[in-house]
């Protein structure tokens, strides 16, 4: 049971904040000192396996075109055709947030990112419009959440890996998931804006003239979406490859097509690119030495003993689960806990039967809904603040949008065939 104490080494050095990797990499260094008798250099061996993965490359390529987006010009683009396809509807400016974040899935790959190009892009108009400034954070962070769930979100990458799961099938299955969260989304919006008479941002529907010329200008954005889904989804390339064409077109397109990118542009977005990919990794092979760890020490099958003692239906087990990590994401990290606790579970899923990439799919929206909860949910923090919201504030006025994924949950979870009729 050492691996117990490991676990509960790792957490309670959560509990006093200190980083993710720290204190993944302080549990991993007491299990190798003190309990397990085997020598350190096989644990250092542990903690540099993982960087040899040729599919952790998909990581910085769409980390990358992340960065990129803001200032390419296609970011904008994309905000005047999500406008002009739900603009007319009542509270259009809170429609055309979702809308954005539901185009941008399929290009930004994280939800920190979506949240903080928004906060830039729409807020303030938002405010000018009518919506009050926590509401109109709430709606952003909210529509953010669609983001990790379609490809190619880096949750879907790590999860992947982790659990030894084709990564373009996560893709695939991200799809539908995350097309009916923008779907509830759209409703909880439409509910808030006739409660409290929010205008459309259109008077009148757009003419065929302004909207063949409002496409015609995001075409760009257009083709990466098509090059990114569409190559993967017909086997032109690996996902790790279709981060690296979508990152060079979208270089091309900034910089000679709408010619906003300037050199120090590029530069910064190699620099936040190299951070940000630094992070994941370092908690990626801290992550894997836990991982070999709870398969020396037969973790994963003690505990899958443990639960079918408890219960055989696959159903009680993932209402379980699901109690379980939305409780502890309102603490920790999501990536983090899905690297820690995906090698733990997957003997227990396969064991009831549950398809891996469809609980890959519920643990993913899952951890997404704990990025907006208190006390560190950290796209609620992000949000907070860059519009100098309130916690408290952000709170009251997201409970809807909160419910709306609620319900998306618990569609996913429990309709398997929203995650694997593409697959």
């Amino acid at each position: 049971m050492t691996w117990a104490i490991v676990i509960v080494l790792m957490f309670a050095l959560f509990a006093l904040n200190m980083r993710i990797y720290l204190a993944m990499f302080a549990a991993v260094l007491a299990y190798f000192v003190f309990f397990a008798g085997i020598p350190l250099q096989i644990g250092i061996q542990r903690l540099i396996a993982p960087t040899q993965n040729t599919s952790l490359l998909a990581i910085p390529f769409f980390v990358l075109l992340g960065s990129l987006l803001g200032t390419t010009g296609i970011a904008a683009r994309l905000l005047a055709v999500a406008d002009l396809l739900v603009g007319r509807l009542r509270g259009g400016l809170g429609h055309t947030n979702v809308m954005l974040s539901t185009l941008m899935g399929g290009l930004s790959a994280s939800n920190l990112a979506d949240a903080a190009m928004m906060c830039r892009m729409v807020v303030p108009d938002m405010e000018r419009a009518g919506y009050r400034r926590s509401q109109a954070a709430a709606i952003t962070a909210a529509s953010s959440l669609i983001t990790p769930i379609l490809p190619p979100g880096i949750a879907l990458i790590i999860y992947g890996l982790v659990a030894d799961v084709s990564i373009g099938s996560m893709f695939i299955a991200g799809i539908l998931p995350g097309l009916l969260c923008a779907a509830l989304l759209f409703a909880a919006v439409y509910v808030v804006a006739r409660r409290e008479n929010h205008a459309p941002s259109r008077e009148t529907m757009p003419t065929a003239k302004e909207s063949g010329t409002t496409i015609l200008a995001a075409w760009p954005a257009i083709l990466l979406i098509t090059v990114i889904i569409g190559g993967i989804r017909f086997g032109v390339f690996t996902p790790s490859e279709a981060g690296a064409v979508a990152a060079v077109l979208t270089m091309a397109i900034g910089l000679f097509v709408y010619r906003e990118m300037t050199l120090r542009d590029l530069g910064d977005a190699f620099g936040q690119t190299a951070r940000q990919t630094a992070a994941v990794l370092l908690v990626i092979m801290m992550s894997s030495a836990l991982a070999w760890i709870f398969s020396l020490e037969r973790a994963g099958v003690a505990l899958a003993e443990w639960i079918t003692m408890l219960t055989q239906d696959p159903w009680m087990f993932l209402i379980a689960v699901n109690v379980l990590l939305l409780i502890l994401g309102m603490f920790i990290e999501g990536n983090a806990l899905l690297i820690i606790l995906v090698p733990l579970l997957k003997p227990v899923v396969m064991d009831l039967g549950i398809d891996p990439v469809h609980f890959g799919i519920v643990m993913i929206l899952n951890l997404a809904l704990g990025t907006l909860t208190p006390p560190v949910g950290t796209v609620m923090l992000l949000v907070c603040n860059l519009t100098k919201c309130s916690v408290g504030d952000f709170v009251r006025d997201g409970w809807p949008f909160m419910v709306a994924l609620i319900l998306a949950l618990l569609a996913v979870t429990f309709v398997p065939a929203l995650s694997l009729a593409l697959v």
